[in-house]
Formats: C-alpha cells, sequence, structure tokens
C-alpha cells in the first residue's frame, strides 16, 4: 500500500534547469570550460560537486578552487530560481492531490536545503509537504539512494510504500535503488532515450499522473 509520495525539486516541481545550466556555463568560463548540449544531457540531475567533478576530469584545470566554483554556481542559480522559476506544469495541482488523498509528502532533491524551503514557499505548498532532505546531507548523493531511503524514513514509511517522481536519469537511479514505485517525467527532448525505461512509469508531464492506476508494479514489470 502507497503511504507516501517523494518528489525530487530541480526540473520535477520547478523549472529551474535552465536557470543552473546558465549559472554554470557563466562561472564555468572561468577556467574555460564549454558546457555543450550533450555535457548538459548527461549531467542533469547531479550536484555541483558531482557536476565539477565530471567536468575536470573531461578537461582538468588547476585554479579556481572546486569550491570557489561551486559557491558561485550555488550563488547565481539560486538567486534566479528564488527570484524567477515557476512551476512546472501540473506539479501544484498534483501535490494538493496526492495530499488531499491522505499521503504523506516529501522532497528529496541535490539541492541545498534552504533552496528546497525557498522554492517550496516560492510555489506556495510548502504546507503540503510532511518534510524535505537534502542530498547535501550524505555522504552520496543522487545517483546513490541515501537522500530517497532518509526521506522515507523521517516520514516514517518504508520505501517500497512511496512512490517516487523525477526528470533526471541519475535521481530515477537513486529511487529506483531505494526501492520505491518510479515515477520518471523526462524533459521533452529525452523522452524517447531508453535509459528511462527502467521507471515503474514514464509520463512526459506531472499532469499525466493518476495515483490509481499508477501505484504499483505494473504487470508488464512483474512478466519481465
Amino acid at each position: 500500500m502507497i503511504k507516501a509520495a517523494i518528489f525530487d525539486m530541480d526540473g520535477l516541481l520547478i523549472d529551474s534547469e535552465p536557470m543552473w545550466t546558465e549559472a554554470a556555463r557563466s562561472v564555468m568560463q572561468k577556467v574555460n570550460f564549454e558546457i555543450t548540449e550533450a555535457l548538459r544531457l548527461q549531467t542533469t540531475g547531479l550536484s555541483i560537486k558531482l557536476f565539477l567533478d565530471f567536468c575536470h576530469q573531461i578537461q582538468p584545470w588547476n585554479t579556481p578552487s572546486f569550491e570557489e566554483l561551486e559557491t558561485e554556481i550555488l550563488e547565481k542559480a539560486h538567486h534566479d530560481i528564488l527570484a524567477h522559476a515557476e512551476a512546472m506544469p501540473g506539479a501544484v495541482t498534483l501535490v494538493r492531490e496526492l495530499k488531499k488523498q491522505g499521503l504523506k509528502l516529501a522532497v528529496a532533491s541535490a539541492s541545498h536545503m534552504e533552496l528546497i524551503e525557498g522554492v517550496l514557499k516560492r510555489l506556495e505548498i510548502i504546507d503540503y509537504f510532511d518534510t524535505w532532505h537534502s542530498g547535501e546531507l550524505e555522504k552520496y548523493t543522487k545517483p546513490h539512494p541515501a537522500v530517497y531511503l532518509t526521506a522515507a524514513k523521517k516520514l516514517g514509511v518504508l520505501p517500497e510504500e512511496c512512490i517516487a517522481f523525477e526528470d533526471s536519469h541519475a535521481g530515477l537511479r537513486a529511487a529506483h535503488a531505494a526501492g520505491m514505485i518510479t515515477i520518471s517525467v523526462p524533459a521533452a527532448e529525452v523522452f524517447e532515450d531508453k535509459k528511462f525505461d527502467m521507471a515503474h512509469y514514464k509520463i512526459p508531464s506531472l499532469e499525466k499522473y493518476i495515483l490509481s492506476e499508477m501505484s504499483g508494479v505494473p504487470q508488464s514489470v512483474i512478466e519481465n
């Protein structure tokens, strides 16, 4: 029986991915690193630390330090998201509906706690959530399942009693590894990518989610 719903945040509840990309592109110019569209798609959903490590393996630099670059990216992205980002289609309506149906709600994000709280306030849905948790507080963040496992623990439910909503592949892997029913909501440009087929359900928008039809392991998965 499903008792809780756990949401990713960036690109899932709020349309913030373009702002993260712009912040990263702007700051990474300091080390002459170009963020291509292919690299953007590869790194969507990763923490800034993992993103910088990924970039450094492709094109190493000495200065500025990872810490300096991370701070600058975070500051610019946080400012722009809290000032301008809007809810993704269907996000606010779905949060309200799932709460009305008696589910406990949480956010499990790679973003910092203060940004999660700020976004929930901006979208005026903070009162619907029982808790939220950041991968930054874990030893390992997404695609490791720790952030999802801790979110479930904070809700007082088992992982298998949760549905998890994710737009990125890294996040989907995290929720899947945690043992939750996974709902993948990939961006349009990657919707047909086979790597998202590991999800129990794949939908083009949160507007398409139906709890009564997408809250258990589908027959096709059982057969496989």
